[in-house]
């Protein structure tokens, strides 16, 4: 799903519950979402489409503390422009030998995994919607496999990896998200939120750190006791 379609997907969520503005009484203890996640480094020109799912323990009505875990897999390739000093001067020796015209584009299939934890803020004044922000704190795991695709390509690929094409990498991100909930019933209903993150990884080839933008949209699944005991 394209950021274009998922802000359509939001904006629809709220337009369509301006006019429930009586609060909400029944907040389940549990919630449980999942859904389409789609991952977008622009520094990398990465584009990555997956799964989300989280899981919430509704504290207060306003205070949601949970956990969440997102996969995503896609692919682009690497220029020299997208690596650090050091990764190319090890190019440097290469680059008199190269045919005229020739241009360094390394293809690469890329997972991604995200990991994280902590509080989620809840505005409930409407009756049918949540409106909701939260840190984005946690861990990154990154599995990258390089894919050259002629001779040259894998000479300069062997020259700066060696004879394994796959790389691994873990880090911390952080940052921050929000979103929005259609409460279709207290037990059901369509959420779409976006986070904002940034991390360093594979510091040791890559040019710095760098900021991704997840949307994700799908089903949330409420349960147990109403915490407001009504």
């Amino acid at each position: 799903m394209r950021p274009r379609t998922l802000s359509v997907v939001l904006l629809f969520v709220l337009l369509t519950t301006l006019t429930c503005f009586s609060q909400q009484t029944d907040i389940r203890q549990f919630s449980a979402f999942g859904g389409y996640s789609y991952l977008s480094t622009p520094s990398l020109n990465l584009t990555q489409r997956g799964f989300d799912g989280d899981f919430g323990v509704n504290v207060r009505s306003w205070l949601t503390l949970g956990g969440d875990f997102s996969y995503a897999a896609g692919h682009s390739s690497l220029v020299p422009k997208d690596l650090n000093a050091a990764t190319q001067a090890k190019l440097a020796p290469f680059l008199p030998f190269l045919p005229p015209g020739y241009v360094i584009s390394v293809p690469y299939n890329s997972a991604t995994y995200t990991y994280e934890a902590g509080p989620q803020f809840n505005y409930r004044g409407m009756k049918k919607v949540t409106l909701f922000v939260r840190p984005a704190l946690g861990a990154l795991h990154a599995n990258v496999t390089v894919k050259p695709g002629d001779p040259i390509a894998k000479l300069l690929v062997g020259g700066l990896l060696g004879t394994n094409p796959t790389r691994s990498d873990t880090v911390v991100f952080y940052g921050f998200g929000g979103g929005a909930t259609w409460e279709i019933t207290p037990n059901f209903g369509l959420r779409a939120a976006a986070d904002v993150v940034h991390y360093n990884f594979f510091s040791n080839l890559l040019n710095g750190g760098r900021n991704s933008v997840r949307l994700t949209v799908g089903t949330k699944f409420s349960f147990g006791k109403n915490i407001l005991g009504k």
